[in-house]
Formats: structure tokens, C-alpha cells, sequence
């Protein structure tokens, strides 16, 4: 599927700031499918989410308590989404030559009094994560609901972006760069949080 996306604006912002929050990115019609598609998954597709990769994965629900599932290229829909964000990946290696290999990504269910506390989804030289995406799935938010992604400045508590889970906005940003929270939800909240990276194995 061909998008009037622009990737100069997008891998502009990434240079200068580091982070970029777009709304409408996708279609509204395919935004509404994805959005259908996981209402209509079972509650046993989902997994707690963990902390940590690999060997150093563990639960711990005082960090966070959403549940996840990971896309693939086996359902349509799910397969629709990962061919957008693999032309992303090239637009923006051809622009920012970033030397991105591939993109992984789930669908993250925050229920009601859900939670994600402060973290970075990669740490400086140990990742193979390079740059952080989340697309909201979630019509008519308002803001009482709560769940606003909270993205600081790097090494300090000063507030670099305040964003509401609203449908069809994506945000993007370098994931070594930007601690971020995900404040307590207080309804159903969908998205689709994916890390575009390269090609280096960490244990």
C-alpha cells in the first residue's frame, strides 16, 4: 500500500529532535481494521508483558501490567501494518542512512488501571533497537480516559512530549535516547508498539 507519508518530514524531525508524533498516519479505513482486528482476538492470545529481552526477561508487575501479542506476516491485516513499516524502514535508511535491518512489533492491551513506568527500550550500545514506534488504535479517547505516553528528556525529568493514545496517531522516536512512561489508563487502551533495528545479536 502506497502512503502520502513524508518521509523528508519524518527523517527531518528525527535528526533534529530525535522524536516525531504523526497524526493520521494510516488510512482511517485500515486504522478502524486493525482497531476491529484486535477487539476481536481472544484474551488468551495476549501474554503478560515482561522487562528485559531474552535470558533477561522477567515479569514484574510494579513496572508494567499490559499484555501483548506479536504481529506476523501469517494474517492479513497483521501483514498489511509490517509491509507499511518495512517501507518506512527503507525511506528512512535512504534518508538517514540508519542501517536498519528489520521491524518487530505487538499489539499492547492496557486495560483499566494499566500502567507502564519510566524505561528506555534500548540502552546505549547493548540494543539492537535503533528507533521506537507506537500507533494508537483508539477511537473517540478523551482525555479523562488517561494513558497519555509521557516521553522525557534524555538524563532528566523535564517533559519532552505529552502524547494522548488517540486513533491513528504514530509516534517515532530513538529508542537509546528517550525514557518514557505510559501513565494508568482508565479504560481499554489498544496500540501497536514496534522497534525498527539492526542487525546485531545481544544476548
Amino acid at each position: 500500500m502506497q502512503l502520502d507519508t513524508n518521509y523528508d518530514l519524518i527523517a527531518d524531525a528525527l535528526f533534529n529532535e530525535g522524536a516525531i508524533v504523526l497524526p493520521n498516519f494510516l488510512p482511517a479505513e485500515l486504522t478502524q481494521q486493525l482497531f476491529d482486528y484486535v477487539r476481536s482476538l481472544s484474551a488468551q492470545s495476549f501474554k503478560p508483558a515482561g522487562i528485559g529481552r531474552n535470558n533477561d526477561m522477567q515479569l514484574n508487575q510494579q513496572v508494567r501490567n499490559d499484555q501483548t501479542r506479536w504481529l506476523s506476516d501469517k494474517k492479513p491485516i497483521e501483514q498489511s501494518y509490517l509491509t507499511i513499516m518495512d517501507e518506512c524502514r527503507l525511506q528512512l535508511n535512504q534518508r538517514l542512512f540508519l542501517g536498519l535491518f528489520d521491524y518487530e512489533a505487538h499489539f499492547a492491551i492496557y486495560a483499566a488501571g494499566s500502567y507502564y513506568q519510566r524505561h528506555l527500550d534500548a540502552f546505549k550500545g547493548r540494543s539492537n533497537r535503533i528507533l521506537s514506534t507506537v500507533f494508537y488504535l483508539n477511537p473517540d479517547w478523551q482525555q479523562e480516559y488517561g494513558g497519555e505516553l509521557i516521553i522525557y528528556q534524555p538524563d532528566n525529568t523535564e517533559i519532552f512530549r505529552r502524547v494522548s493514545p488517540e486513533f491513528g496517531t504514530m509516534v517515532i522516536f530513538l529508542s537509546e535516547r528517550f525514557p518514557h512512561e505510559v501513565l494508568t489508563a482508565n479504560r481499554d487502551r489498544y496500540s501497536i508498539a514496534g522497534w525498527f533495528r539492526i542487525n546485531q545479536h545481544y544476548d
